[in-house]
C-alpha cells in the first residue's frame, strides 16, 4: 500500500455525487486535493468544508486546455475522472442525435483528454488515472441514449492508456472503475425512477430487487483504496456495495 497524504490528487467532477465524495475522502486522508468543477458555488461550499488542503478549480473538464493546464500546474499522483454528463432519460426512438451523443461528448472527450495528457507528460511512476465508466457498460442503458455505450469506450480508453504506459515504461496505472447502478445520485435517482416506472413498479420496490444500495461514501473509499494498492492493476474493476472485483 502506498500512503496518499502528502500526495496530490485531481478529481474531476467534485462538486457532486461520486466526484464530490472522492475529493472529500482523499482530503481527509491527508492529500492535497484539486478539485474540478463547473460548479463554482459547489466547490466554493465544500471548499469551505474541507480547508486549505482543497484547491477549487472552476473550469470545464472535457476541455483539453484545461486538461493540459492542470496536469502540468499539479502533476498529480492520483487523478480520478468522475466528471460527466446527465443523459436524456427517454428511450431510443425519444433522442435525438445531439441528445443521444451527449455523453460521448462530455464523458469519453474527458476521458481522452486526460489520459492523452497524463501520458505525454508524463505523471510520474507509481501515478494513477482511476477513469469512471458505469455498470451500464456491461449491463446496457436502454433509457439514455448513447450513455452506455460512451462507459463502455472509457473503460477501453483506460485499457489501451494502460497498455501505452506499459510499452513506453511509465509506470503509470490506468483503471476504470464501474459502479452498480445506485439511487444515492442525482443521475443515479433520476435512472432508478425511469427504470421502475418502465417496469410499472414503485421505486422502492425496484431498488430493493437490486441488492444493497451502493453509497457514494463506499465508492470514495473504494477508490482510495485502489489509488493506494499497486496490486490494483486490473483495467476495469465492477463496484457494487460488496466492493471492487475485476469486471469481466
Amino acid at each position: 500500500m502506498n500512503d496518499i497524504s502528502g500526495t496530490t490528487a485531481l478529481v474531476t467532477g467534485a462538486s457532486r455525487g461520486f466526484g464530490r465524495a472522492i475529493a472529500a475522502h482523499l482530503s481527509q486522508a491527508g492529500a492535497r486535493v484539486v478539485g474540478v468543477a463547473r460548479d463554482r458555488e459547489r466547490l466554493e461550499e465544500l471548499s469551505g468544508t474541507l480547508g486549505d488542503g482543497f484547491t477549487p478549480v472552476a473550469a470545464d473538464a472535457s476541455d483539453p486546455v484545461v486538461a493540459g493546464q492542470l496536469i502540468d500546474a499539479y502533476r498529480p499522483r492520483t487523478l480520478v475522472l468522475a466528471a460527466g454528463a446527465s443523459p436524456l432519460a427517454r428511450p431510443l426512438q425519444r433522442q435525438t442525435w445531439e441528445t443521444f451523443s451527449r455523453n460521448w461528448e462530455v464523458d469519453v472527450r474527458q476521458v481522452f483528454h486526460w489520459a492523452r495528457e497524463a501520458l505525454l507528460a508524463p505523471l510520474d511512476p507509481g501515478s494513477v488515472v482511476i477513469a469512471f465508466s458505469s455498470g451500464a457498460a456491461l449491463m446496457g442503458s436502454p433509457l439514455s441514449g448513447g450513455y452506455a455505450g460512451a462507459k463502455a469506450t472509457i473503460r477501453f480508453i483506460a485499457g489501451y492508456a494502460a497498455d501505452e504506459s506499459a510499452r513506453a515504461g511509465l509506470g503509470i496505472r490506468f483503471t476504470s472503475v464501474l459502479p452498480r447502478l445506485t439511487p444515492a445520485t442525482d443521475l443515479g435517482a433520476m435512472a432508478v425512477a425511469g427504470y421502475a416506472a418502465r417496469q410499472g413498479i414503485p421505486v422502492a420496490e425496484y431498488v430493493a430487487g437490486q441488492g444493497p444500495v451502493l453509497t457514494p461514501d463506499q465508492v470514495a473509499k473504494a477508490v482510495a483504496g485502489l489509488a493506494a494498492d499497486p496490486e490494483y492493476d486490473r483495467d476495469a474493476y465492477l463496484l457494487t456495495a460488496d466492493g471492487l472485483r475485476p469486471a469481466g
